[in-house]
């Protein structure tokens, strides 16, 4: 049976409604990210499993999703409830209320920053990084949503780098990190994050929100979205091809991908949605498995 909390106003709030809060269906882009780091920082497709790593598992997972989307939907009424796809929102079914989002995001908030702790003091400034972002991204009067360039930027620091960053940072110093990985990071980032902003525009010019879409149009979008996205893969290529990170002879599946991969997006991206966008995430993966199984073969 499944158990039951009482909310501040008085209703029961299940755990399948807590749990729907968090998005499961994102913590995967959390834990890519961070196992890419890993692997990075490890030379190794198996890092060694600490306490840090699980708890780095947890904070990416329901922690810091929980986290920051209580506090998105806390005040994301208005666009929400013009915005079918957001028509299960706990906020707009009045599942929960503003007070019981404000609750469960400081307590998942304390709860991320505990955990991050048992992964040492780069985690746990990490972890407090992205969680002031999600609250400037969301909340007034700072609210990075509504303010069009510095929405995307926000997603793409979080994503692209501090993600990837997260999983490194549990085996080797920050500072290691290889620079052009934060280029790459941001480059992807922001090339995935730029299509969501389309998919919303209606609700959020109905609402009044200045994001990305509504200050440069669906069709700016794709110009931008295709450009960020045709240098990472570029910039990916060129990598392999110089022997930045790692070294081979021949990298016949990435320059077979390549091509593909901006045709892809450039098809997907003109009419997105998540699920399109989820195809375009997949796709990566392909080079990217490649390029990891090159670079543990040569460390």
């Amino acid at each position: 049976m499944v158990a039951d909390v009482l909310a501040p106003a008085g209703r029961s709030t299940s755990l399948i409604t807590i749990a729907h809060l968090t998005r499961p269906w994102f913590w995967p882009l959390g834990w890519g990210g961070a196992y890419l780091g890993a692997v990075l920082a490890t030379g190794t497709l198996f890092p060694p499993v600490t306490l840090g790593a699980v708890a780095l598992a947890v904070v990416l997972g329901p922690l810091v999703w929980g986290a920051v989307l209580a506090v998105n939907d806390r005040y994301d009424l208005e666009t929400d409830r013009r915005n079918p796809r957001k028509a299960t929102a706990a906020l707009v079914t009045g599942a929960l209320d503003e007070r019981a989002l404000t609750r469960w995001a400081r307590r998942f908030t304390i709860a991320a920053l505990g955990a991050a702790a048992l992964g040492g003091w780069p985690l746990l400034l990490g972890t407090a990084a992205v969680l002031l972002l999600g609250w400037l991204y969301s909340a007034p009067p700072w609210r990075l949503k509504g303010r069009a360039g510095w929405d995307v930027a926000a997603n793409a620091l979080t994503v692209g780098v501090l993600g990837p960053l997260s999983g490194w940072s549990l085996y080797r110093p920050v500072t290691d990190y290889p620079l052009v990985m934060v280029a790459l990071g941001l480059l992807l980032g922001a090339a995935l994050y730029v299509p969501t902003t389309v998919i919303d525009v209606e609700a959020d010019r109905a609402a009044g929100e200045v994001t990305f879409a509504v200050r440069w149009t669906p069709a700016g979008c794709h110009r931008f979205g295709v450009t960020s996205w045709t240098l990472a893969v570029l910039l990916w290529l060129a990598c392999c091809h110089l022997g930045v990170l790692t070294t081979r002879d021949a990298w016949p599946l990435q320059d077979a991908t390549a091509p593909a991969l901006v045709v892809l997006y450039t098809v997907l991206a003109a009419r997105p949605s998540i699920a399109r966008m989820a195809v375009v995430s997949a796709a990566f993966a392909v080079p990217a498995a490649d390029f990891l199984l090159a670079y543990v073969a040569t460390h």
